[in-house]
């Protein structure tokens, strides 16, 4: 492989630099998930990414998945996983493994792997300051004459009110703030909620410039077999009938729906970014070069 010339270098750092410019001082909010976190050198090439972001200025915001310790933490104790259209059916046993996933190991990770590389990080859970309350949400199916209906999902969450003012106070104090998407009840009760979703109401609720959703694909795919059909930009408006084809579908439903959501409640951009691509962050924000997927108004 080819080494990078000095004026090879110089040009990268030059072109990076209206960005860094146009997103000073702004948020940026980052749903961490998928292999980038189960693979140390994609951990790294996140997370390094992070503090980077953080020491030129931008205002990185971290919610984090987990999904797949969770299901192995779930096959270690034999509780059996299901999904509805991407949401786990989450009873108590299993939301009490959830909660102690991810707000008692992968938070305090990703906290930890931030702070070794120079950052400042402090962990959360959408229960810490009343972040997100959360109401039983309702999962729905189709039966097989086209109607819809409606099926109890268990403890997982539709979030009601986010108040973002902890994360607000963090940012201040030049702090990087990593969230778990747990919230609590009107009594008190805990709720599982999607990763995604959390992002996106969290950008919304902290005004952010940009959305960024790592997943384990190159973006939105028209035919997924073939990488070169990649959907570099989508309208909102065409959504509807990418999901209705099945070019959307699965786990990729609440992503476009976050983003959709994000888009209408004032974030700037938003972006699905293949978080198997070492430094995707770094390419999405501070080059002319734009990977993965962006979703517009």
């Amino acid at each position: 492989m080819s080494k990078i010339t000095p004026g090879e270098k110089a040009a990268i750092l030059v072109e990076a630099l209206p960005y860094i410019k146009k997103f000073y001082g702004k948020t940026v909010v980052i749903k961490y998930g998928g292999h980038a976190m189960t693979e140390n050198e994609l951990k790294r090439a996140v997370l390094t990414d992070v503090v980077l972001m953080k020491y030129v200025g931008i205002n990185p915001v971290i919610v984090h998945g987990g999904g797949p310790e969770i299901n192995t933490m779930l096959k270690r104790l034999d509780i059996k996983s299901t999904f509805l259209n991407g949401l786990r059916i989450t009873d108590d046993e299993t939301m009490e493994v959830v909660e102690m996933t991810l707000v008692g190991k992968i938070n305090k990770e990703v906290v930890s792997m931030i702070n070794s590389f120079g950052g400042k990080a402090v962990g959360l859970s959408g229960k810490d300051a009343d972040m997100f309350q959360a109401r039983r949400k309702t999962g729905q199916v189709k039966r097989p004459d086209g109607s819809t209906a409606v099926v109890d999902i268990g403890l997982v969450g539709e979030i009601t009110t986010v108040n973002p003012r902890i994360i607000n106070t963090l940012i201040s104090e030049s702090y990087i703030p990593v969230v778990a998407p747990v919230a609590v009840g009107p009594d008190g009760e805990s709720y599982n909620l999607n990763a995604d979703h959390a992002a996106g109401e969290l950008a919304v609720a902290l005004k952010a410039e940009k959305l960024v959703i790592l997943t384990d694909v190159e973006g939105i795919l028209r035919d997924i077999n073939d990488k070169g059909s990649l959907i570099s930009v989508v309208e909102t408006g065409a959504i509807p009938g990418l999901i209705e084809e099945g070019i959307i579908d699965k786990g990729m439903i609440p992503k476009v729906e976050c983003c959709i959501s994000a888009i209408k409640g004032g974030v700037e951009t938003t972006h699905i970014l293949d978080g198997r691509v070492a430094h995707s962050i770094l390419l999405e924000v501070f080059t002319d070069r734009g990977i993965g997927t962006m979703v517009v108004q």
